[in-house]
């Protein structure tokens, strides 16, 4: 990866939801991050799509990092136990 490319990128933080604590490197979409994202997941054997919203924006030792927040009204419906996360 060239440093071109790494200009090009952020690392998305799920901080909530069923893909709490999970990270994905993701491209900057006309030199910004995305505001919202959604993203597919299988829970339980079953593909659901999960929408997020960011929340904030900070660097990380020179990269951009931005958390994302768990939109479940707009979400695939899922029994999502908050304990089990812990």
């Amino acid at each position: 990866m060239n440093a071109d490319t790494g200009a090009a990128e952020y690392v998305a933080e799920f901080i909530d939801g069923p893909l709490e604590g999970e990270f994905e490197h993701r491209i900057l979409v006309g030199g910004k991050p995305e505001s919202r994202v959604g993203m597919m997941a299988a829970v339980d054997g079953l593909e659901s799509l999960f929408w997020y919203d960011a929340v904030d924006e900070r660097q990380v030792n020179g990269q951009l990092r931005v958390r994302f927040r768990f939109d479940a009204d707009d979400s695939d419906p899922v029994e999502f136990d908050e304990d089990d996360n812990d």
